[in-house]
């Protein structure tokens, strides 16, 4: 006979599952930039929101370029979730972009357009990769992205990956990639770091209660640097470092 306590956690369950298969994530169709304007705001689209802008030079010419991330704007995009999770759960999806200035600091013209990196959240026990802090900068010269992992349920890893990105002649490419891992439920910590001009690869492992983490160094096979087009969602990026 099945107990009451029982049969009260299984209907629990029951209702959460329901609930998250029924959440439907509406469909979004991303827009084209314009490619050229004479302010950030000149490159919003109709329907979307600048959610932040910074200026700095990241073609090396002396003249500040503007970095972008932009945000569509969207109420039905925000959803009502009655399972596990965010409530609301805000799946409004978001364009990294970069605009350079052509030489005269009054106009800029569009240098890179990107959807993928930052996905689209479509999980509402998955935290917002970028968080209130924007998790775009440049930085040295560079275009710096970070993206935060915390899931409120199915997993117990929590952590950060950090992507920096130079202007090339083909395009924006990746020399650098950081990330830093934690087990919630054993403690266990991994921290990578890749330098993919050198090759060079630092990975440190240990647990949150050692007072220093054991260093292992490595090389990998130089390579065509990957443009920031060809990593697609940056949480699920294979930095190529093998077992």
């Amino acid at each position: 006979m099945r107990s009451p306590i029982l049969g009260l956690l299984i209907g629990i369950l029951f209702s959460a599952s329901v609930s998250a298969q029924e959440l439907v994530i509406p469909k979004v169709t991303y827009p084209s930039l314009p490619k050229e304007g004479a302010t950030a705001e000149a490159f919003v689209p109709k329907g979307w929101k600048l959610e932040k802008q910074q200026s700095g030079d990241l073609n090396k010419d002396g003249q500040d370029d503007l970095l972008l991330l932009l945000r569509m704007d969207d109420r039905k995009n925000i959803l009502k979730n009655e399972g596990l999770g965010q409530d609301p759960f805000d799946t409004n999806p978001r364009i990294l972009a970069v605009a350079f200035s052509n030489g005269t600091g009054k106009a800029f013209t569009l240098a890179l357009e990107n959807h993928t990196l930052i996905a689209r959240t479509e999980d509402p026990v998955m935290d917002d990769p970028v968080g209130e802090s924007g998790g775009v900068a440049i930085e040295r010269g560079t275009l710096k992205v970070d993206l935060y992992s915390f899931a409120s349920a199915g997993s117990w890893s929590t952590g950060t990956t950090t992507f920096r990105f130079r202007s090339g002649k083909r395009g924006f490419e990746l020399i650098g990639y950081d990330s830093s891992s934690t087990q919630r439920n054993s403690g266990e910590v991994e921290v990578v770091s890749i330098n993919y001009l050198t090759g060079k690869v630092q990975i440190s492992t240990g647990t949150i209660s050692d007072d220093k983490l054991k260093d292992k160094w490595r090389k990998i096979p130089k390579k065509k640097l990957l443009l920031i087009e060809e990593i697609g969602d940056g949480l699920a990026f294979d930095p190529g470092i093998g077992n």
